[in-house]
Formats: C-alpha cells, sequence, structure tokens
C-alpha cells in the first residue's frame, strides 16, 4: 500500500503560487492538466463548467479545483464571469480560434476590464496559420513537426501516448507561458495573450534533434541513431522472464560498466560508436539479456553507473523502492496518482481537495 501523504499545516495556503487567481474553462487534455499543475502549486484555480455537465471531481485531472457550473449562452452569466476576471490574475482556455470572441469573452474585453490579466490559450494548430480552425488530437500535431516520424520502430511511426503534444508540448509551455507573463505583469502591471499551441510546443522539443542532424549527427530514419534505439548501447531489451529493461551507457565509462557486468568479452563490443557494427552488437545484447530475469538483471546492475533501470508497469512502478522512498505516487479517493511536482523546500505543493463553489461569492472575495 501506498504511504499517504504527511498532512500539511493548512494546504489551502501552500505551495508558491498561493494568493494568485486562475479561471479555467472546462476542456479536455492539456489545458485541465495545467491547471492541475497550478492547483498542485497552490494558485487558487477556479473552473467554469457547462450546467450539467458530466463530471468527476475526484479525478486526478480535476484535483484541487473550484468548480462553478454556468450557461455561456446567458448574457447574464458571461456579466458574471467578467465580473470574476476582473479579480484574477490568469484565464486559460482551449476552445478553438475566435470561440471565445464570439462569446463575447476575447482578450480584448475581458484586458479592458482587467489590464493585468494574463490570457492563456491552448489549442493543437495555434490561433491563427492555415490549420487554426480544423480539428485535431496529439497525434496530428505532433505529426508536422518531425516529432512523430523520430519516433517508433524501423516499420512505422509509434504515438508516444499523448506525452509529447498534450502534455509536454501543449500543458508544460502553457504553464511556462502563463508564468512568465504573470512575473512580467508584476512589474509591468500589463498582461498579455500566451498563444500555446502544442504544434509550437512539440516542435520546440524537438530542439536538440534539429541541432544533431544539422552537424549531420542525426539521420532521417527510426532505429538508426543513438537516441532512438538504433544503438545497442541505449534501448529497450526483454528478458528470460518476458519483462523488459532499459539501458542508457552512452559515456566510456558507463559503456565499460555495462560490459563489465553483462561480461561482454567479445572483442566486437570495443566499436561502440561504430553505426555499422550496431545491429550486430544489438543482436547480440539481445542474447544476452534474454539469458536471464528481469529481477536478476536488476540485481546485477540496479543501483550502478552502467545506466540501468527495469521497465515497469503503471501498476508496479509505485511499489519500487525508490518511488515509494520518494513518495512519487499517493493515494487519493481509492486513486493511486502522482503526487505534485516539482518540489520546493519553504512553500510545498499539495493536492487540495475539488468543491463546487458559488460564482457570486467568489466574485465577492477577488475584488481588489
Amino acid at each position: 500500500m501506498l504511504d499517504k501523504p504527511a498532512p500539511q499545516s493548512d494546504t489551502r495556503t501552500s505551495g508558491p503560487l498561493a494568493g494568485f487567481r486562475i479561471v479555467e474553462f472546462a476542456g479536455i487534455g492539456p489545458g485541465p492538466f495545467a491547471c492541475m499543475l497550478l492547483a498542485d502549486m497552490g494558485a487558487e484555480v477556479v473552473t467554469l463548467d457547462r450546467v450539467g455537465a458530466a463530471k468527476n471531481l475526484k479525478a486526478v485531472a480535476v484535483r484541487g479545483r473550484k468548480v462553478i457550473e454556468l450557461d455561456l449562452k446567458d448574457k447574464a452569466a458571461i456579466a458574471q464571469v467578467l465580473d470574476l476576471l476582473a479579480g484574477a490574475d490568469a484565464l486559460i482556455e482551449g476552445f478553438r480560434p475566435g470561440v471565445m470572441e464570439r462569446l463575447g469573452l476575447g482578450p480584448d474585453v475581458v484586458l479592458a476590464r482587467n489590464p493585468k490579466l494574463v490570457y492563456g490559450r491552448m489549442t493543437g494548430w495555434g490561433q491563427e496559420g492555415p490549420l487554426a480552425n480544423a480539428a485535431g488530437h496529439d497525434i496530428n500535431y505532433i505529426s508536422i513537426t518531425g516529432a512523430l516520424a523520430a519516433i517508433g520502430t524501423k516499420e512505422k511511426p509509434v504515438p508516444p501516448l499523448n506525452l509529447v503534444g498534450d502534455f509536454g508540448g501543449g500543458a508544460l509551455y502553457l504553464v511556462v507561458g502563463v508564468l512568465a507573463a504573470m512575473l512580467e505583469a508584476s512589474k509591468s502591471g500589463k498582461g498579455q495573450v500566451v498563444d500555446a499551441a502544442m504544434c509550437d510546443g512539440a516542435a520546440s522539443l524537438m530542439s536538440m534533434f534539429f541541432d544533431m542532424r544539422a552537424m549531420g549527427r542525426w539521420t532521417e530514419g527510426r532505429d538508426q541513431n543513438f537516441l532512438d534505439g538504433g544503438a545497442h548501447f541505449y534501448g529497450v531489451y526483454e528478458c528470460s522472464c518476458g519483462n523488459f529493461i532499459s539501458i542508457g551507457s552512452i559515456e566510456p565509462q558507463f559503456y565499460a560498466l555495462l560490459r563489465k557486468h553483462a561480461d561482454l568479452t567479445d572483442a566486437d563490443f570495443d566499436a561502440q560508436m561504430d553505426r555499422k557494427a550496431w545491429p550486430a552488437l544489438k543482436e547480440k545484447l539481445t542474447k544476452v539479456f534474454r539469458s536471464k530475469s528481469r529481477e536478476d538483471w536488476c540485481k546485477i546492475m540496479e543501483g550502478t553507473d552502467i545506466c540501468f533501470a527495469p521497465i515497469l508497469t503503471m501498476a508496479e512502478a509505485p511499489d519500487h523502492p525508490h518511488m515509494a522512498a520518494r513518495k512519487v505516487f499517493v493515494e487519493r479517493h481509492g486513486v493511486t496518482q502522482p503526487a505534485p511536482a516539482p518540489r520546493f523546500s519553504r512553500t510545498p505543493s499539495a493536492i487540495r481537495e475539488p468543491v463546487t463553489a458559488n460564482i457570486g461569492e467568489l466574485t465577492s472575495a477577488w475584488k481588489r
């Protein structure tokens, strides 16, 4: 069983963003995840959702919010939202371009009421461009950046869950942008629009690989470069038990340890960086790792500088000694979930209980 998080003196005011107020327009994917991170870090996040919308306040992605149901087609409700936004530090929405403007809540209207507000916009294609109003999902947004083409087997690209577009290139860039704009607003007194597009963020995540390609150190095609599974010393191997392990022995000293602990005495392994030798060496190493179970290899390699780890399922991960010692996972409402990250020494993040709220009471509390 997981250890429950230690109680804090007052989770309502803990976290480095305590005192900041953020209004979220309910959506799916990166917007809610971004707001979860902000709520974990102490921001007061209020989610505006449709009347009668199916919701689970105990779900991981919506933890820590105050939730208000509104009919945004009602002019009186829009007036209430504008009053609430007058006391907010940031707004986050994930509709297609133009939707907020049609509701009467576009940047021009909102910033006229609250000039210091940061207006965060989360989309797949961005606020402008030929595809701006087209439907899409994470897999599509990363397809045009070069990212998906570089991930997978020799035979075909493989979707990396929705980590690269939705959460890496979307939510995390939105959070960085909103925090940066809030920091700037604290100096200038002026808010601004943050246009966070998943295709932009995913492309940005590919910066190192574009750099390597320009230097001739990365070739088009999968499973033939040293970080995409092509190299024998950086990849995934199956064990005799059917489970898998990962190694990343790139540096010479780490590679030397790999050879020592895996008993790789064959002189062919001397040619670590010879790309032409990689396929044959990978085949040899495949046979070596299949000779023992994952548990056996953990006993031999885990904790060394080989750069080794067992590949665990989501069910297994929380019970790994390192994960358990750091309390990386916690249990809330019977659901095992990741604890807040990153960690702060003086103003720790915390998981707050979600509640339904009254917009009138909040507006009064938020008046500046």
